[in-house]
C-alpha cells in the first residue's frame, strides 16, 4: 500500500508517517496528467482547464481543514468546488498522490473512502456507501487502480493494487490485487495478454477490457458453425451411398423412413 494507506492506518495511533507539503501535492496532481491524458500539452493549460485538477486542488484544501477540525468550513470549500466542478468529494476522504479524475464530470467520493497514489478515474465514478452505520462504509483503492467511466464501487469493500475495472461496473466484493473486473454485479474476467504498454505509465487501456459473455457468445457461434458444416457433409455422403442426384445446399435434409 501507498504512504496514504499506512498514514490511514496510522490515523490517532501513537507514530504517523510525514505527510507531503500541500504545495508538493498539487504540483504532482498537475504533472502526473500529461503521462495519462495525451490531450494535456503543459502544466500551465492542466492547472488552468481541467476540473479534475480543480476538484483535487480544493479538495486537498478542504481536508487540511476536515482534520484541523474546521469542519463546517470544509464541508463549504467542497460544496463550492463541486459548484465548480460538478465533482463531488467528502472533505473527509483520504486521497494519496498524483491523484487524477479525467474529464471531472459526476465523480462522488464518500467520506470514509480511501485511495492509495497513481489512482485514475474517468467521469461519472462512484465510491459510495450502503450502510447508514457510522465507521468505515466506503471503498478502500490501493496503488495504481484504473476506474472506467460510469463505475460503482460500493461499501467498505478493498480494490487491490493494479486493478482495473471496466465502465459502468458495479464492484461491491473485494478485488485481489492485478486483476479485472466488468459486469454488473463485477466479477473477475481472464487477464490480457501485455502488450502496447509504454514502460513507467499506467495502463490506461480500459477499452481492451475483455467481454466474457460476448466470448462466450462467440464460441457458441464458432461451434454451431462447425456443427452445420458436419451435417452438410454427412448428408452429402447419405446421398452418394444411395445414388440420390445431388440436391443443392439450400435444400432441406428430410431423414429416409425406416
Amino acid at each position: 500500500m501507498g504512504e496514504v494507506l499506512n498514514l490511514a492506518r496510522d490515523k490517532g495511533a501513537g507514530e504517523s508517517q510525514p505527510e507531503p507539503g500541500l504545495f508538493k501535492l498539487i504540483a504532482e496532481d498537475v504533472r502526473c496528467v500529461r503521462s495519462r491524458d495525451p490531450a494535456a500539452r503543459s502544466s500551465l493549460e492542466t492547472l488552468l482547464t481541467y476540473p479534475g485538477v480543480h476538484a483535487i486542488i480544493w479538495h486537498r484544501l478542504a481536508n487540511r481543514l476536515w482534520r484541523s477540525n474546521w469542519r463546517f468550513s470544509a464541508r463549504l470549500t467542497a460544496w463550492f468546488a463541486r459548484l465548480l466542478t460538478n465533482v463531488d468529494i467528502h472533505p473527509g476522504a483520504t486521497i494519496g498522490r498524483r491523484f487524477f479524475i479525467d474529464h471531472g464530470s459526476g465523480v462522488v467520493i464518500g467520506e470514509t473512502a480511501v485511495i492509495g497514489n497513481d489512482v485514475t478515474l474517468y467521469h461519472g465514478v462512484t465510491l459510495g456507501g450502503t450502510t447508514w452505520s457510522t465507521g468505515k462504509r466506503h471503498p478502500t483503492l490501493e496503488d495504481g487502480v484504473v476506474i472506467g467511466a460510469g463505475a460503482k464501487i460500493l461499501g467498505p469493500i478493498i480494490i487491490g493494487s493494479g486493478v482495473r475495472i471496466g465502465a459502468n461496473s458495479v464492484v461491491v466484493k473485494n478485488a485481489p490485487p492485478g486483476v479485472t473486473l466488468v459486469g454488473i454485479p463485477a466479477r473477475i474476467v481472464r487477464p490480457e495478454r501485455p502488450g502496447g504498454r509504454i514502460a513507467g505509465r499506467i495502463d490506461l487501456d480500459h477499452h481492451r477490457i475483455p467481454d466474457p459473455v460476448g466470448e462466450a457468445l462467440a464460441s457458441l457461434l464458432d461451434r454451431i458453425d462447425f456443427l452445420e458444416t458436419r451435417l452438410a457433409h454427412m448428408q452429402k455422403r447419405l446421398r452418394d451411398s444411395n445414388g440420390a442426384a445431388p440436391k443443392r445446399d439450400d435444400e432441406p435434409f428430410h431423414q429416409p423412413n425406416c
